[in-house]
C-alpha cells in the first residue's frame, strides 16, 4: 500500500479512453514560453505512458484551430503565465465559449490570481495573512513609496509570473533599477515589503494541501534562474514541522479557495525569520512540471509519482471533479 491510500481518494477512472483526445496546451507566447514547453513534454510523455490519446498544441491560436475543427474532447493546460499564456482567465472563456472541458481553475479564479493586487485584497477581506504593500500606477513616486513601506521592499509587475521583472530594494540606491526593470514590463507595479525569513511553497491537488516545500537558494531569494536552471537550490519536503506544517497547509488550503481557485495549483507563502509568521504571496493556477518543479516533488512526498499527479489532475476536467 502507498502513503496516499488513507489521504487520496481513489482515481475515477481507470481507462484512459474515459478522457477522449486530449490537447496539452503549451508554449504560447507568454515571457514564461520556454517553462511551458519543458512542463508540456513532461506532462505529455506521462499521459501517453498511461495510454491517454494526448497530443501537444502549441498556443491559443493552434488550440483555437483544432477546436473549431473539433479535434479535441478535453485540454490540459500548461501554459504559463499571461499575454499570450493560459493563466488569465482568457483561455479559460475560450474554452467556456467552445464547451469544451479543461484542468485547473475557471475564468474568475484564473483572472484574479494573475493579478497580485487584487489577489491580497480578497486574502485582506478575508482574514488571511499577507505582506504589507503599495500599489503603483505608471508615474507613481516610488521613492515616496518605498519610504512609507520601509525598505527593504519588492518591486515587481502586477501581473507575471516566475520572477520576471522582480527587483529587491534593500537601498535608496537600488530604487531606480527596481523601476527600470518592472516597467519593461508596462503597467501597473506592486510593491511589497520584503519579509526576511524561509520562502516555501504548498501544492494543492483538489481539496488537499500537499507537504510544503521550504526552497533554500545558494542566492539571496528564488529568481527565474533559480527556478528553472540552478541545480544548487535546496528544496526540502515538508519544509516545516508539526504544528507549523499543519498552520501553513491550512491557510494555503484557504488561500486558495478565497481566490475562487478549484484544481490543483500551488500557494506561495514566507515565514519570518524572527517571529515564525507566515504571510501569504500569491498563487499559481498553472504551476510548473519539469524537473525542478515543486508541485511533482511535494506530491512525491505523498507517495504520487508524476504520470500518476497528470492523470489525477486530467481527471478533474471530468464532470463534478472539482469540488469548489
Amino acid at each position: 500500500m502507498s502513503a496516499h491510500d488513507n489521504v487520496f481518494p481513489p482515481l475515477r477512472v481507470s481507462d484512459p479512453r474515459a478522457f477522449g483526445r486530449v490537447a496539452v496546451l503549451m508554449g504560447g507566447s507568454s515571457a514564461e514560453r520556454e517553462v511551458s514547453l519543458d512542463s508540456g513534454r513532461n506532462v505529455l510523455e506521462a499521459l501517453q505512458a498511461r495510454g491517454v490519446d494526448a497530443h501537444a498544441v502549441d498556443g491559443i491560436p493552434a488550440l483555437v484551430d483544432a477546436l473549431v475543427h473539433g479535434k479535441f474532447d478535453r485540454v490540459f493546460n500548461i501554459l504559463h503565465g499571461n499575454k499570450g499564456g493560459g493563466e488569465d482567465g482568457v483561455l479559460q472563456g475560450l474554452l467556456e465559449a467552445f464547451e469544451v472541458p479543461y484542468t485547473g481553475c475557471g475564468v474568475l479564479a484564473s483572472a484574479l490570481t494573475m493579478d497580485k493586487i487584487r489577489t491580497k485584497q480578497v486574502w485582506m477581506s478575508a482574514g488571511l495573512p499577507t505582506p504589507k504593500f503599495v500599489r503603483l500606477s505608471p508615474g507613481d513616486d516610488v521613492r515616496t513609496a518605498a519610504q512609507s513601506l520601509g525598505l527593504p521592499v519588492f518591486v515587481k509587475p502586477s501581473s507575471e509570473g516566475s520572477s520576471v521583472g522582480v527587483a529587491r530594494v534593500v537601498d535608496e540606491a537600488a530604487i531606480d533599477e527596481a523601476i527600470r526593470v518592472a516597467r519593461e514590463y508596462g503597467g501597473e507595479m506592486l510593491m511589497e515589503q520584503m519579509i526576511v525569513g524561509d520562502e516555501l511553497t504548498v501544492g494543492i491537488l483538489g481539496d488537499i494541501a500537499l507537504p510544503s516545500i521550504r526552497i533554500v537558494p545558494k542566492g539571496e531569494w528564488y529568481d527565474y534562474n533559480a527556478k528553472y536552471i540552478a541545480d544548487d537550490t535546496q528544496y526540502l519536503c515538508p519544509g516545516l514541522d508539526g504544528a507549523q506544517e499543519d498552520e501553513i497547509r491550512r491557510i494555503a488550503l484557504a488561500a486558495f479557495r478565497a481566490a475562487g481557485c478549484t484544481g490543483w495549483g500551488r500557494v506561495d507563502v514566507m515565514r519570518d525569520r524572527a517571529s515564525g509568521a507566515l504571510t501569504l504571496l500569491e498563487v499559481n493556477t498553472a504551476p510548473g512540471m519539469t524537473s525542478h518543479s515543486l508541485v511533482p516533488k511535494a506530491a512525491r512526498q505523498m507517495g504520487i509519482e508524476f504520470d500518476e499527479l497528470c492523470w489525477r489532475i486530467l481527471e478533474q476536467s471530468l464532470p463534478e471533479a472539482a469540488t469548489p
